[in-house]
């Protein structure tokens, strides 16, 4: 139910098509990774948090790791991340195939900026054996995200600006 709801959601950009399944589990980060043949870094994870008033999503690179600090600045809420039963309660989809589209309930979506180093990358699709390749800027605009914000670490150490792939 949740890849259909994800389907629809691509429907009105006739990028339905584009939305990739595999017979295989994609659920984490290197599995998507081993399935899609690319780097984890590539894998774009959507991870779910408690705000102040509502949930909320950040899309950040397979390497990055969320950096309390930065977090805390931006959100102004300590970074805590949502049980398995409340993110299928407030996204629609189950952990594993969590992603800013189609969701159940309209939460503030957030991109990290340690995606900005690829030309392409690869999002769930609501459920733990799917992804579509994306641009950046597609990825924006098709998850209608409130900004991009700078809330991570552990993922440019030693890396170029951008790498293209």
């Amino acid at each position: 139910m949740s890849l259909q709801r994800v389907l629809q959601h691509f429907e009105q950009f006739g990028r339905e098509k584009d939305v990739l399944q595999y017979e295989r589990s994609s659920a984490t980060v290197a599995e998507a990774a081993a399935v899609l043949n690319v780097i984890p870094a590539r894998i774009a994870k959507t991870l779910s948090f408690q705000g102040k008033e509502q949930a909320f999503l950040v899309v950040a690179a397979g390497d990055a790791k969320i950096d309390n600090a930065k977090f805390k600045q931006q959100f102004d809420v300590k970074a805590k991340m949502l049980d398995a039963q409340y993110v299928l309660e407030q996204t629609g989809h189950p952990v594993g195939g969590v992603c800013p589209f189609g969701l159940e309930n309209d939460l503030p979506i957030y991109l990290d900026e340690s995606l900005k180093r690829f030309d392409t990358i690869f999002p769930a699709c609501g459920s733990a054996n799917s992804a579509i390749e994306l641009t950046c800027k597609e990825l924006e605009q098709f998850s209608n995200a409130k900004q991009w914000v700078d809330v991570c670490k552990a993922w440019n150490e030693g890396e170029s600006e951008h790498v293209s792939v």
